[in-house]
């Protein structure tokens, strides 16, 4: 298709609503689509049911901000940037099992006044899910905070997962879990408050090889009470922040030494505009890298005269905590508003990929930018031998919407990752709607097609505008589900608007926006007099109906159980392959936060297809691989870090299983694994020591390189 170059100046950006807005109004109901036998996804919370009653309560300054705006007279286009940003909050949702039942819990940031909430899940042995909300009892409710994004991870190696929740224009709040279902603050002794910025995102991994956990905040201005850092470049944005676990439950501030606060293409000292952040092993060399999405905002890129201060900073790690920023080399220099971030291999060539949420084309038809379609795309980006990354564009998908939270997981289990992503932009004048909930099946090469049949059997998000978005296995049937949370909700009978200029693609149907205002004159407007309601969240269960099999795996670190552990208990910054048999190789990265100020839980799920039997590799923090043959379909299993890699340079094989002996042996005493599972590591250490050196890994020759040792793919 030919581009199509949307071209406005400042003057027209109101005349462009209003011809947007003199278009008949239309009330939506459900995307149709052919029906089928695909995957849907039922949302179990709708009207208040299975025990979640959220409702996310706005900010009462930025609240106040905007409605004295909207009641003034006129409003122009010279009011935008007065008008505040999340007036309605940030919402993020983390899942995870904080009480170590077994099941997964929901925590979910609220606004001030009202509490968080901790949903505690109550599944029952026929896989029937119900939710208590215990944040008040657990210690966790933050009542009186304006929180916003969040991430977790055992940031003590404890064996129970810590709570880090961020806070708009207060300090962050660090919660140390008890391990008896409760947990304690501890912001102030950690020293991990932040100061007062408005961040975006928060993620955890370890930078420098110590075996505990970090934590990066993503801070996106110095406040959003006003929006003028989206139409100044530089000003009013705040640096991120990287701090380094000092042990004991301390942490030291790295941000100005690190690296992290050196950005390519901004001058010194200079910020971007920040809404995502993400710690992972891009290169795959052992070490755990930094990644911020920044937001061009209404500031014109530098191929239009401008600024390119909203792109991908990819910020490589040395190994010992040192970052550079490599976004020029490795490629992810695109200005965009870049909003979330979700990683897998998406066509099985051993290199990690990743998915970035961006404007959409349609949010832009009503902005003064000069734009082609598909300059703002969300998309996709593969990871090449060098350790750059290609952007291959959107394909036969023609156009994509807006989007804040995304996740990268195979929700019909027919062994490739595919991406689901969800989100509203409020923009003052309008909150763009253009995303009803995208669901992107991966054909297994990184092709990817709008599953419209699991849109039109889900739930319609054209009335909700969320922003964090996470998955996780909640009813333990193998299969993924989904839970989204938004700021703001439309009621049904309020009217939404179309936009103007279709492109041709299959969301041209619901790409449509909610009007705060209406025209009245040239260049003039008024309150609409619609006032969009609480945000809510849905937990939308997986239909699992289509036959195809899966496994299960978490991760455990060992470090202060086995004598040369070194990773943190939770295994956060390792990278998992799985090869089922038969078919291709997937890869998943073990994420401490990323979306959008959320966090996936970390048992990875695996789709087989339907093969009975895979293979897993892992590539642990530090650089350690261990491989486990023979995972069974419908198998759980927790995999241990044995610090003795199969492809390491030993003296013999002797020393190799005197390793692998020793650590066992260690992780039995301690009470980590059974007797049978002690053997099925043991013999699989071993096979996989014999096959490196002989380049087989017992399933096919074809796909041993995707089981030996990885390429070299450092940007120096």
């Amino acid at each position: 298709m030919k581009p199509v170059r949307l071209n406005h100046n400042c003057s027209t950006l109101f005349n462009a609503v209003a011809i947007a807005l003199s278009l008949s109004l239309v009330s939506v109901g459900s995307v149709s689509a052919d029906s089928g036998a695909g995957i849907t996804f039922h949302d179990i919370a709708a009207g208040d049911g299975a025990g979640i009653t959220y409702r996310r309560a706005g900010s009462p300054s930025r609240d106040a901000i905007f409605e004295a705006i909207r009641t003034q007279p006129v409003f122009t286009f010279f009011d935008v940037p007065r008008t505040p940003e999340k007036a309605r909050g940030a919402p993020g949702v983390a899942i995870f099992d904080y009480d170590g039942d077994g099941d997964l819990d929901l925590y979910v940031s609220n606004g001030p006044g009202v509490a968080n909430s901790l949903y505690s899940s109550q599944l029952t042995e026929d896989g029937e899910l119900h939710f208590v909300d215990v944040a008040v009892q657990a210690g966790v409710a933050a009542t009186d905070m304006d929180s916003n994004s969040l991430c977790y991870g055992d940031i003590d190696n404890d064996g129970d997962q810590d709570l880090y929740v961020t806070g708009a224009g207060e300090p962050n709040r660090l919660f140390e879990n008890q391990g008896d279902g409760t947990f304690r603050d501890i912001t102030a002794s950690s020293s991990a408050g932040a100061g007062n910025q408005y961040p975006a995102g928060c993620s955890m991994g370890d930078v420098n090889g110590d075996g505990l956990l970090d934590i990066v905040v993503a801070n996106n201005s110095a406040t959003w009470d006003h929006r003028l850092s989206v139409f100044q470049p530089f000003g009013h944005n705040a640096p991120n922040q990287l701090f380094i676990n000092a042990g004991g439950n301390t942490f030291i501030d790295a941000s100005a030494t690190s690296g992290v606060q050196t950005l390519v293409g901004l001058p010194p000292g200079e910020s971007g505009r920040t809404w995502a952040s993400a710690m992972v092993d891009y290169d795959l060399d052992g070490d755990i890298d930094i990644l911020f999405g920044d937001d061009q905002g209404a500031i014109p890129d530098a191929a239009s005269g401008g600024v390119d201060r909203g792109i991908i900073h990819l910020l490589q790690n040395d190994g010992t905590g040192q970052f550079t920023d490599v976004s020029i080399e490795a490629g992810t220099n695109h200005p965009g508003a870049w909003m979330g971030f979700a990683f897998a291999d998406f066509n099985a060539d051993g290199y990690m990929d990743m998915f970035g949420t961006n404007g959409g084309d349609y949010t832009l038809q009503l902005f003064p930018l000069p734009m082609e379609l598909g300059a703002a795309a969300s998309r996709w980006f593969l990871g090449q031998a060098d350790g750059s990354f290609s952007s291959p564009g959107v394909g036969d998908l023609v156009s994509t919407v807006f989007g804040w939270g995304v996740i990268a997981e195979d929700y019909d289990n027919d062994g490739d990752a595919d991406i689901m992503y969800y989100g509203g932009l409020d923009t003052g004048p309008y909150i763009d709607k253009s995303n009803p909930g995208v669901v992107l099946r991966n054909d297994g090469l990184a092709n990817f097609s709008y599953d419209l049949e699991a849109l039109a059997g889900s739930t319609n998000h054209s009335r909700r505008n969320p922003q964090g978005v996470a998955a996780g296995d909640l009813n333990n049937d193998g299969f993924i589900d989904v839970v989204t949370v938004s700021n703001v909700d439309i009621p049904e009978s309020f009217p939404l608007s179309m936009y103007p200029i279709p492109f041709g693609s299959v969301m041209d149907a619901t790409a449509f926006y909610f009007p705060s205002f209406t025209p009245s004159g040239p260049g003039e407007f008024v309150d609409s007099g619609l006032r969009a309601v609480d945000g809510t969240i849905t937990v939308e269960v997986n239909s699992a109906d289509n036959g195809n099999n899966w496994a299960s795996v978490d991760l455990m670190g060992t470090v202060g159980i086995t004598s040369g552990g070194k990773v943190n208990r939770d295994g956060i910054g390792a990278v998992l392959s799985f090869l089922p048999r038969g078919g291709e190789k997937a890869m998943y990265p073990v994420v401490g936060g990323a979306s959008y100020g959320s966090q996936d839980s970390l048992t990875v799920n695996l789709g087989m297809g339907h093969a009975r039997k895979g293979l897993v590799e892992i590539l642990w923090p530090g650089g350690v691989r261990n491989r486990f043959y023979g995972l069974h379909a419908s198998e759980r299993m927790t995999l241990p870090e044995i610090p003795c890699s199969f492809d390491a340079d030993w003296d013999s094989r002797h020393d190799y299983r005197r390793c692998v002996r020793t650590a066992l042996g260690e992780l039995y005493h301690a009470g980590k694994l059974d007797r049978k599972l002690r053997a099925r590591l043991f013999t699989s250490a071993m096979r996989a020591y014999h096959d490196a050196r002989e380049n087989d890994d017992g399933v096919s020759s074809d796909d041993s390189r995707h089981h030996g040792r990885k390429p070299t793919r450092r940007h120096r």
